[in-house]
């Protein structure tokens, strides 16, 4: 069987995007995703993502992170969904998808960035010797850093400890190390350990919303700038004294890297 496929990447989280809308794609084949995302043996990517129609919202977003399986949201894959759905000629500046987590409102500007609105996040715990932890439509450990430390950090052997330490082994959880600006309004710093993956990725677009949240409890106010291994976002949210944020939005560029055919 031949299987047409386009990459895409949002600041270095890379995706194999799929056109099904015709529903042909069998997403209980796990071993399927996980060859097309295998960097060695397959196309390569962070996780695959399939466009499918729905009768209620411009499209549907399907996505499967790189071990096979079905995954939770997933911001930077949706910004690049966005980007695939005008490519295909599905909308053309805004619209209304839905995701694992629900519905989402997006816009896509001239030059390719695209604004995602991300769930309302109702909280954050703090967990002792850990870090802040909270939902972002996937679930985020966020640990700060002291400065100057982050660059050297083994982000794949702390992530992974926290990952499948007793606190979260069961469901798991992202893990997301960060670097406060040494100075005001420079870009906090950003590197995250992503569950699915198991592997430290260029970029997060639910760990940087989550930090941005995280963040400001210590000081940090919309719109909050960050900067990934793979490149620069940008958060907006509206903080409420009972701890919830509101109209939240991820920002940043969505970018085609090309297409194909792959044998399967």
């Amino acid at each position: 069987m031949t299987l047409p496929f386009f990459k895409y990447q949002g600041t270095g989280n890379d995706f194999v995007m799929m056109d099904d809308r015709s529903h042909q794609f069998d997403e209980t084949n796990h071993t399927l995703v996980r060859h097309l995302c295998d960097r060695r043996r397959g196309i390569g990517a962070d996780g695959l993502i399939l466009l499918r129609q729905h009768p209620q919202y411009d499209f549907e977003m399907v996505y499967f992170n790189a071990d096979g399986y079905l995954g939770s949201m997933c911001g930077n894959g949706g910004r690049c969904t966005v980007a695939f759905a005008r490519q295909l000629g599905v909308i053309k500046t805004d619209t209304t998808f839905l995701a694992a987590d629900g519905p989402h409102k997006a816009r896509i500007d001239a030059d390719g960035t695209v604004h995602l609105r991300m769930q309302d996040v109702l909280g954050q715990q703090e967990i002792e010797d850990c870090g802040v932890f909270l939902d972002t439509g996937s679930p985020h450990l966020v640990r700060f850093q002291p400065a100057s430390t982050l660059a050297e950090l083994d982000v794949f052997s702390e992530g992974r400890s926290i990952r499948y330490n007793e606190r979260f082994r069961e469901k798991g959880t992202n893990v997301n190390f960060v670097e406060a600006p040494a100075i005001a309004g420079q870009p906090w710093q950003v590197r995250t350990y992503e569950r699915g993956v198991e592997d430290e990725t260029l970029s997060c677009g639910t760990g940087v919303t989550a930090v941005a949240l995280a963040a400001s409890r210590r000081g940090a106010a919309s719109p909050v700038h960050l900067r990934t291994p793979g490149g620069d976002l940008r958060v907006t949210f509206e903080a409420h004294p009972d701890g919830t944020f509101t109209n939240i939005f991820l920002s940043g560029p969505a970018t085609r890297v090309f297409e194909g055919k792959v044998e399967v």
